[in-house]
């Protein structure tokens, strides 16, 4: 008798491993749950796991804590486990670096590997033949070969997209910021004389403090159309928005406030900075000029309008907007933090998207509990973690409110078909 799972995870970054953790606390180590992830490893953002760069969310936002304070795998017991909850308490910080809180995710990760297989790539989900109605068939690529598997539920977390400007395409001189380390590592420890980095959000700003601190002969040139770095609004009221219960008022508001309520929050979250990093890359640059050896260049009000690769490099067509003025920059590497794009989860389920309804925009229509809505006779669910904006505001996909989000997908499977444990 073929098993079917309750819950088929797709990607396991955050979301999808916090969905794992509530699935125990809810259901205890036999949960009926299987993930899929086609890395071949967990990694979250390793490319950008730059010394020194910090989280931008409270450590309590963390897997587990603002859904079950007493969970075993809250970041502060992950401090506890190694020793440190002393040390972090005297650091006197609520935002701990990117390498610190990614390995909190990894010792998580650890603890559920067994119901991951990673180097899996789910290509198709379709209604399954034996009971299109109430099951799903999930075909999965592993090692160059097609396996099935089927789910009483699926659980989307396959993360967003880098997106580069039109026209544009990576290659060995041209990068996305989601794989800057790697692509430095690859440079064979040659010295590059100038860096190129276009972008005016935190990855941004990341990249070039990073670059020019790393690179201490190199020159680096942040390019963007504004006329400086924006920071960020983390003051107390407008974090409100990333409550949990802003969700709420979000998905009930009428269309004209949800577009509101998108355009007065985008300065918490889109093209903005930290402010103590804004006002570092200005200390740096403002020295430079006093010392008369400017290493860090900041061509703003400026876009790239054109980008070609050369032998040893690139050249840039850098245009300064007010004027119109053209400067052609030489560089050895140009990297892109031009944000991300999510993807049309109807792309990926195939065949089951047919019972999906849809909005307007042909975007799956997504349901309270982040379930996409189906056509009356469909039991089979599948929930978004990621793709809910529009609906669900800005803080539906984001790691602030993850632990509640997984809590709430749990409730909604629990209370749609109590998942069975493995081997019943």
């Amino acid at each position: 008798m073929t098993l079917v799972y309750d819950v088929v995870g797709i990607g396991f970054g955050p979301s999808n491993l916090a969905l794992a953790v509530a699935l125990e606390e809810q259901y205890g180590s036999s949960v009926n749950a299987v993930f899929f992830d086609k890395q071949p490893a967990f990694g979250w953002h390793r490319g950008m796991l730059i010394e020194g760069a910090e989280m931008q969310v409270h450590f309590l936002k963390d897997l587990v804590t603002l859904r079950n304070p007493t969970s075993p795998y809250s970041f502060l017991s992950y401090l506890q486990a190694k020793g440190r909850l002393v040390d972090f308490i005297n650091h006197k910080t609520m935002f701990p670096s990117r390498l610190e809180f990614h390995d909190y995710l990894e010792w998580v990760a650890g603890a559920f590997a067994g119901l991951v297989r990673y180097g899996s790539e789910v290509v198709a989900v379709r209604p399954s033949a034996g009971d299109p109605s109430g099951v799903l068939e999930v075909v999965v690529q592993r090692d160059g070969e097609l396996h099935t598997c089927q789910a009483r539920n699926i659980v989307i977390a396959t993360g967003l997209d880098p997106v580069l400007p039109e026209g544009v395409r990576p290659g060995e001189r041209i990068w996305h910021t989601e794989e800057l380390l790697h692509r430095l590592d690859g440079l064979g420890g040659r010295e590059p004389g100038r860096f190129v980095v276009v972008g005016a959000g935190q990855s941004a700003a990341e990249a070039v403090e990073y670059l020019h601190r790393t690179y201490p002969r190199a020159e680096v040139c942040a390019v963007f159309t504004r006329y400086g770095y924006s920071p960020a609004d983390d003051s107390s009221f407008a974090n409100r928005i990333f409550d949990p219960q802003a969700v709420d008022h979000f998905y009930a508001a009428p269309e004209d406030v949800k577009r509101m309520l998108l355009d007065y929050s985008r300065n918490t979250n889109y093209s903005v900075v930290d402010l103590d990093l804004i006002d570092e890359l200005y200390r740096r640059s403002y020295a430079e000029k006093v010392a008369g050896h400017e290493r860090l260049r900041i061509h703003n009000a400026s876009r790239v309008e054109e980008v070609r690769e050369r032998p040893g490099g690139v050249r840039a067509k850098v245009r300064f907007l007010p004027t119109g003025e053209v400067t052609d920059i030489d560089a050895d590497v140009i990297v892109y933090a031009t944000g991300y794009r999510e993807r049309n989860p109807l792309d990926l389920i195939g065949e089951a998207g047919g019972h999906c309804r849809t909005r307007p925009d042909g975007w799956p229509l997504v349901e309270r509990d982040y379930r996409i809505a189906t056509d009356p006779e469909v039991t089979w669910g599948v929930y978004l973690q990621g793709a809910t904006e529009p609906t669900h505001g800005i803080a539906s996909s984001l790691l602030s409110i993850t632990a509640v989000r997984t809590g709430e997908i749990v409730q909604s499977i629990a209370r749609r078909s109590a998942p069975v444990p493995q081997g019943a």
